[in-house]
């Protein structure tokens, strides 16, 4: 691996032509992800940094919603409130010099082994409340940060917290208590439950009408139908019954503190439980499904069951929200720390703002996407939670092309 140490001096005229092109996109209406986004990618040359990425925080911890560069892979990564890392950005000098290789948690470490043993950290603080903290990482080497490179991280890191002050498309994680924490004393109140009956209840209620019909119709024609007619309606009765074992699934598993079945994550052969899984997939959806391997893929540790739900989860998904009979494309590869697979479809595709809410209970997009495309929003959620009792992470991003892409990573055995 290249390795070089810190610049001697910071290119500050590229960040003011940088900074001149996200003020633009602020006045043509930008804001959250997009801006952000862009925040990082000016920053990180100017910086001579490898990577740079975001943190942002709420009661749960944090999670690193933007990154560039040799950072990139960190996007999705969680940051458990329990996590030393987590107890060493929320407390110290707001801007300082961090040496990952002497850090003792595992993102640390992964960090270091990829040569980012250094980084310039600065916390985003709105009146005393931490919403994150934005890091520019660089390659192994020697060198000290200098004053220049702490000045402009800490500045950046007000411009971001600015944003958040606006609260423009930040914060992105709909958990509220991030909001409840900014200055303005904005606070989100979500009421669950009444989300929760009036989502279940229509959700319970289409199944349940399409099966009690065609059942009504085989009980009271059942000498007048042909017999395509009766395979074809108890073809209907079993599909709809099928989908509503997957909703109670769902809903007991929401409910759960822990996936059930499982027991700690064990070396598992990730190509095998994909190509089962992709077996097991409805009819329909893997008739669209195209599995695409390398030839070798190194061993994952995780839960082989609960990733077949993870996969059929995010098929159905990606169906969801893409033309009929559109293809939906399943692959994998590794890294030296990770193995991760990949759902990509030619759908709607995801608005940047987005990317992190949709992994919320209930949460589907804005309420037109609520009634074209119907569901609890509990899907994605499963998913998390899934990846993250396996100690990996799951994250979506747009297709080029159009389109979704989501994307689960898994420690490497």
């Amino acid at each position: 691996m290249h390795t070089r140490g810190m610049p001697d001096r910071t290119d500050y005229a590229a960040l003011i032509a940088g900074h001149t092109v996200i003020i633009e996109m602020i006045n043509s209406g930008d804001a959250g992800l997009p801006v952000l986004n862009q925040l990082l990618q000016v920053a990180q040359p100017a910086l001579g940094a490898a990577g740079m990425a975001f943190v942002e925080f709420a009661p749960s911890g944090g999670r690193v919603i933007a990154a560039t560069g040799a950072a990139e892979w960190t996007l999705g990564r969680p940051l458990p409130a329990s996590d030393p890392i987590t107890s060493c950005l929320l407390t110290g000098p707001r801007v300082r010099h961090v040496r990952t290789d002497r850090c003792t948690n595992q993102l640390a470490a992964e960090l270091a082994e990829r040569g980012l043993r250094r980084m310039v950290v600065s916390r985003a603080e709105i009146a005393g409340h931490t919403v994150g903290s934005l890091h520019a990482l660089y390659l192994a080497g020697d060198d000290e940060a200098s004053t220049d490179q702490h000045a402009v991280v800490g500045y950046l890191g007000s411009c971001i917290a600015h944003m958040y002050g606006y609260q423009s498309g930040l914060p992105v994680r709909g958990d509220g208590p991030v909001v409840a924490a900014l200055a303005d004393g904005l606070a989100v109140v979500d009421d669950e439950r009444d989300l929760f009956v009036a989502v279940t209840s229509h959700e319970l209620r289409t199944p349940v009408t399409v099966i009690k019909g065609y059942a009504d119709t085989l009980t009271d024609h059942w000498e007048s139908l042909s017999e395509t007619d009766r395979r074809q309606a108890a073809r209907v009765i079993g599909q709809r019954a099928n989908d509503l074992a997957r909703l109670l699934d769902r809903l007991l598993a929401s409910a759960a503190e822990a996936w059930p079945g499982d027991g700690p994550p064990a070396p598992l052969d990730l190509a095998e439980t994909l190509r089962l899984a992709v077996a097991d997939l409805p009819a329909d959806l893997r008739r669209r499904a195209t599995l695409q391997l390398p030839a070798e893929l190194p061993r994952a540790v995780g839960h082989r069951q609960s990733l077949g739900t993870v996969l059929t989860e995010l098929a159905t998904n990606a169906a969801k929200y893409s033309p009929p009979g559109s293809p939906i494309e399943i692959s994998a590869e590794a890294d030296d720390q990770t193995v991760c697979f990949r759902v990509s479809d030619r759908g709607i595709g995801v608005r940047p703002e987005h990317v992190e809410r949709a992994f919320d209970r209930f949460w589907q997009g804005d309420s037109g996407d609520r009634r074209r495309y119907p569901g609890t929003g509990l899907g994605l959620y499963l998913v998390r939670r899934i990846v993250e009792q396996q100690n990996g992470w799951v994250f979506l991003r747009p297709r080029t092309g159009g389109g979704t892409v989501a994307e689960v990573r898994l420690p490497r055995r």
